[in-house]
């Protein structure tokens, strides 16, 4: 079987806009791809149009497919469009995983998310929890859609051998990240909110939910590592691959940093870095989500992984590109 990504190969980034696609565009031409990457804009390619995708797969033939592209959101943008995180979702993955498929390409990365599991999973969370108890229901279509995404790779391993991975990583952050009001995640949003109170001299800053729960974050350059190392070195099936707790392969693995904190605390270190002053204020009205989601990452430490990046400085390097 053939391991390392050769320099000939074709590497189709599918969402190279994104933070996620651009984080690996950078880490694959500091690597020296650069010549045989595929990073078609929107415009060139619309991932929810299944004929343009087969067709440009045809056309293109690449070797390894990373599948970075999803409709993504905060609170708020999951609750708001449930029918759009589902239906845009199923068909970008559908549409890209079978046509990676069909058009015989040698590796697939699908990249997931942490929100796959149970909304009171036991902590940390392993592999072999997915579908243990009920989702969180603020992002529940999100989610679904990623279970999805996530069995249709491993279906297609077991009936056709398609060599399909997926990664679930934990809350990222980092250069290019989505900072719009509605679609935002809580790291982004907090950055934002406190970039603005301070340059605005406000007195407080608002903040949704109670601060209590717990989230686990990790800079989108080691989730691009994390990428490249799996797609080098992990090969489900083979003897010391990681296996569930049954021993079974296992087709998917988490990627985080094994630490968490709580919003309270991450909402006053970004303060801080900031250098806002004023009152933090907490509205409970709003939803904080899931209680706590904690990764347990021992399976891809074990394969040789781990994430650098530590938080207070990834977020203080975030923060140092933006100007609101």
């Amino acid at each position: 079987m053939q391991r390392q990504i050769k320099d000939h190969e074709k590497i189709f980034i599918a969402g190279a806009s994104g933070m996620v696609g651009s984080a690996l565009v950078r880490l694959l031409k500091k690597k020296g791809y650069n010549n045989n990457l595929l990073v078609p804009k929107r415009e060139e390619l619309d991932l929810l149009d299944s004929l343009a995708v087969k067709e440009w797969f045809m056309k293109h033939k690449p070797n390894i497919v990373i599948l970075a592209a999803a409709k993504v959101g905060g609170i708020f943008a999951n609750s708001s469009y449930p029918a759009s995180f589902i239906l845009e979702n199923l068909k970008i993955q559908t549409n890209v995983i079978e046509s990676a498929c069909n058009c015989k390409v040698r590796r697939l990365v699908f990249l997931g998310s942490s929100c796959i599991y149970p909304k009171y999973s036991v902590q940390p969370i392993k592999e072999e929890y997915l579908l243990s108890g009920y989702l969180e229901n603020t992002n529940e279509w999100y989610a679904i859609a990623k279970i999805s995404g996530m069995k249709l790779c491993e279906s297609l391993r077991i009936q056709y051998k398609f060599d399909a991975i997926s990664l679930m990583p934990t809350n990222l952050y980092g250069p290019n990240d989505n900072y719009d009001s509605e679609n935002s995640h809580v790291m982004a949003a907090l950055i934002k909110k406190f970039l603005l109170a301070k340059s605005q001299k406000l007195s407080s800053v608002t903040c949704w939910g109670s601060g209590s729960v717990l989230r686990e974050f990790m800079h989108v350059d080691d989730l691009a590592e994390a990428t490249i190392f799996c797609l080098n070195n992990w090969f489900p099936g083979e003897y010391n691959s990681p296996k569930e707790m049954n021993g079974k392969f296992l087709n998917h693995l988490n990627v985080g940093t094994g630490k968490d904190i709580s919003i309270k605390k991450l909402a006053e270190k970004i303060a801080k870095i900031t250098k806002f002053e004023g009152e933090i204020k907490w509205d409970k009205s709003k939803p904080d989500g899931t209680p706590r989601k904690l990764l347990d990452i021992s399976k891809i430490k074990n394969l040789g992984w781990e994430a650098k990046i530590d938080l207070d400085i990834g977020i203080r390097n975030t923060i140092s590109e933006l100007d609101f």
